[in-house]
């Protein structure tokens, strides 16, 4: 019979060896504080991932085929009609 593994849980990775002997730097601390605060509001960090060159020729006609292909569908104009009608606007200084 093989022997069970001590694995790490699944999307976990180990922790490192000798963590915590070494200080964090000030905007490390900030940072892992803001990270703490956001995650007792109940709320998930998420990264968005830009291309470097976004200015590139490539990237742009890139976007604008993309947005062309979401404007020419008819289901895009009743989905912006109701985030029109869901958008507030009370507190936007003018």
């Amino acid at each position: 019979m093989d022997k069970p593994v001590d694995k790490p849980a699944k999307g976990k990775r180990p922790a490192a060896a000798g963590r915590g002997s070494k200080p964090r730097s000030a905007s490390a601390e900030r940072v892992r504080r803001h990270r703490e605060k956001m995650k007792a509001m109940g709320l998930k960090p998420v990264t968005i991932w830009v291309p470097e060159d976004y200015n590139s020729p490539e990237y742009k006609a890139e976007i604008r085929r993309e947005c062309e292909l979401i404007n020419a569908d008819p289901e895009s104009e009743i989905v912006l009609e109701g985030m029109w009608e869901l958008a507030d606007f009370g507190d936007w200084k003018a």
